[in-house]
Order: structure tokens, then C-alpha cells, then sequence
């Protein structure tokens, strides 16, 4: 049942709200002033508040200034019989959810209570969602190694600074990307990633830069870039020791004066985007064999991160077990099963030539395979890496 909090100096609205509202299968809590309507917001969670602005003490544009701090997701709701424009306006423009005058319209009330829980139920559904999100990309250990680099990724991520971040495949480069993104000022803006391995060295400026209409056989309409796409957020360029030279000098380009032009375009477009990269390459050598463009290295590489591997950090596999046994278990609807001390030993035993990704796909084969505990000779059995 929805819960609403009725603040109004007025005995007689706050009892005939009440009526309305409880017939309407509504919780009702009342209060006769902003003080005590304050005090309730600090010890009761509500779906929505109703609140009178002019009353004695403190009025309801005040309540309305301390709810954006208590319950800022709270929709409030004004009402009033002394409004005019001006005093909608301030309202609205302090963030209240709406604005009613008395006498009250009792549809229209009602309405604008749907209206502001719809809203109130959205912004719960999509916190839940990010938090989600946030889960699936969490970077989990303690061991040393792990925390030096969440360490760094979190010094870094206020800044505007670029990153480039090393490592094996697999040891969740783009893990510390994110994790760079959600904690900078620029975490409301969009992550756009582009794994420079997976196009095509002829296609790979069209995706980086966008192009227009007819630059090539297959240009049937304009498109942007993910350059473009990312602007106001992060663009996220893996596996960057895989981009022709060619790009590279583009996306210098780009670094340099934050302008880039679409294939087959002279239109010169302003982009305020914030680049990490990561490579599993060692672009030193890359470099030296005239693979990769040393100014852009050098513009890249502001901040360097370097991830290690699991066989690194051996002491995070426990962790990392429960983690995947939790979230694989999760996802397929069964209940999580156990993992026994002598497995986890086994599993320290392993040579992980594919990280962490390839760790997962291990602790998933053997949840699939095995009983409700997962055993030493579980391991031994199924956990054979690629020979």
C-alpha cells in the first residue's frame, strides 16, 4: 500500500484528504505543520507529500527546500489557496512534482498522485537498474595488486585526465574503464566502447569519426561516429594497439584539438569526450616496429593502469569463486551451491592463461556439472585448462 504524508494548518483538509485518500486504498499520515511534517519525512519513508504552503511557522516552500535534501526522490506535491503564477513557478522550479490550488479538484488530485507515483515507481525501477549495471561491472578482490589498481582508478577518475590501462586479455581492463567513468564528474554522460580489434582497418574511421551520406558504396544516410556519440561521457577504445595507422592519426587529431570530421564530410565538429584506452600489446614494441604512432602514445597515456593477472593475484581466488557462484547461480534461477576449502586450493593450483574470464567460465562448467557441493575432485575433473 502507497504511503502519503498530508501536511496542511488545516484540520478540515487534512481529515477530508485523509477520507479521500484511504478510500482510495492509500496509507495516510497527517501533520499540522512543516516542523512536524519534517519530523515524520526523517523517521518515515513516503511515496508522495501533500503539503499547504502558507502556513505558520515553517511554510511549505521551506518543507519543500528540506525534502530535496531528506527525500530527494520523493515527489511533493503543492497546494494552496492564496497561489498565483509566480508562486506555482517557485514551486516547480524548487522541484516540486506539481502544483494544485484549493479549492482542491478531487480528480484532478487523484490524477496528479498517479502521475507523481508512476514517477516515484520509475526512479526506484531505475536505480535498482544502475545498481545492476554496477554489479555486473564491480571489480572484486583484496589481494594488493587489485587494490592498487582500484586505487588509482579512483584518484584519477574526478579528473579529466586520459588513461591508458595494460594488461592480458581477460584480467577485466574494461572493468577499471567503467569503474573510471561511474566515479567521474562525467558518470550522467554516455560510456561508449569500441574494441579497435573487432572492425575492420577500412571501417574503423567511419566508426570512430561517423561519415555522411554516399562517402562510400555502402553510406546509403549520415551517421555519427562514436566519437560523437560518446560527447559529454567516455569513450572507451580497447585493444587500441589494433588500430591502423592511418586512425591513429585521426584520433591524434582528436586528442589535440577535440574536433573531428566525418568520412567524406569538411564539417569540423566540436566533441568533448574523455578517451581511456587499453591494449593487451606492449606498444613500446609496437613503437619500435612502427605499428603505433609514438605522439599518441604519449597523448594517451597521461595515466597509466596496469592490471594484473590472475595468476598475480591468486589470493583473490576465494573471493572471486563466491562471486561467480552467487552471480551464476543468480542467473539461472537454481540455489547457490557450495565450494569446499580443498577446491579453492585446487583452483590456486591453476595456470590462468585466460584471467578472469577465463576463471568464470570454469566456475560456471563446474556448477552446471556438479552436485550441491563443488569438491577438490570436481576440480580436477572439469576445471582442465586448454592443454
Amino acid at each position: 500500500m502507497s504511503k502519503i504524508l498530508v501536511i496542511d494548518d488545516e484540520r478540515s483538509i487534512r481529515n477530508t484528504l485523509k477520507d479521500i485518500l484511504e478510500y482510495e486504498k492509500y496509507e495516510v499520515d497527517l501533520a499540522e505543520d512543516g516542523n512536524k511534517g519534517i519530523e515524520k519525512v526523517r523517521n518515515t519513508e513516503y511515496d508522495i507529500v501533500l503539503c499547504d504552503i502558507k502556513m505558520p511557522g515553517l511554510d511549505g516552500i521551506e518543507v519543500l527546500e528540506r525534502m530535496n535534501v531528506l527525500a530527494p526522490d520523493t515527489p511533493v506535491v503543492m497546494i494552496s489557496g492564496h497561489g498565483n503564477i509566480d508562486t506555482a513557478v517557485e514551486s516547480i522550479k524548487k522541484g516540486a512534482f506539481d502544483y494544485i490550488e484549493k479549492p482542491l479538484d478531487l480528480n484532478r488530485l487523484l490524477i496528479t498522485i498517479r502521475n507523481a507515483m508512476d514517477k516515484s515507481n520509475l526512479v526506484t525501477e531505475t536505480k535498482n537498474l544502475k545498481k545492476k549495471v554496477s554489479k555486473k561491472y564491480e571489480i572484486v578482490g583484496e589481494s594488493k595488486a587489485i587494490g592498487a589498481v582500484v586505487e588509482m582508478a579512483d584518484r584519477v577518475a574526478p579528473t579529466d585526465a586520459r588513461v591508458l590501462i595494460t594488461g592480458s586479455n581477460g584480467t577485466g581492463k574494461e572493468l577499471v574503464a567503467r569503474r573510471i567513468h561511474e566515479q567521474s564528474n562525467r558518470t550522467s554522460g554516455p560510456f561508449v566502447e569500441v574494441n579497435c580489434a573487432a572492425i575492420p582497418s577500412e571501417l574503423i574511421e567511419s566508426e570512430l569519426f561517423g561519415h555522411e551520406k554516399g562517402a562510400f558504396t555502402s553510406a546509403v544516410k549520415q551517421r555519427k561516429g562514436k566519437f560523437e556519440q560518446a560527447n559529454g561521457g567516455t569513450l572507451f577504445l580497447d585493444e587500441i594497439g589494433d588500430m591502423s595507422l592511418s586512425a591513429q592519426a585521426k584520433v591524434l587529431r582528436a586528442l589535440q584539438e577535440n574536433i573531428i570530421s566525418r568520412v567524406g564530410g569538411d564539417k569540423q565538429i566540436k566533441v568533448d569526450v574523455r578517451v581511456v584506452a587499453a591494449t593487451n600489446k606492449n606498444l613500446s614494441n609496437e613503437i619500435a616496429d612502427n605499428k603505433f604512432r609514438e605522439d599518441l602514445y604519449h597523448r594517451l597515456s597521461v595515466i597509466l593502469i596496469h592490471v594484473p593477472s590472475l595468476n598475480e593475484r591468486l589470493e583473490d581466488i576465494p573471493l572471486l569463486a563466491c562471486y561467480f557462484i552467487k552471480q551464476i547461480c543468480g542467473e539461472y534461477g537454481m540455489p547457490e551451491k557450495e565450494i569446499t576449502d580443498e577446491a579453492i586450493a585446487e583452483l590456486q593450483k591453476i595456470k590462468w592463461t585466460g584471467n578472469i574470464r577465463e576463471f568464470r567460465n570454469v566456475i560456471e562448467r563446474l556448477i552446471i556439472l556438479c552436485d550441491k557441493k563443488i569438491t577438490d575432485d570436481d576440480v580436477l575433473r572439469f576445471a582442465a585448462p586448454l592443454k
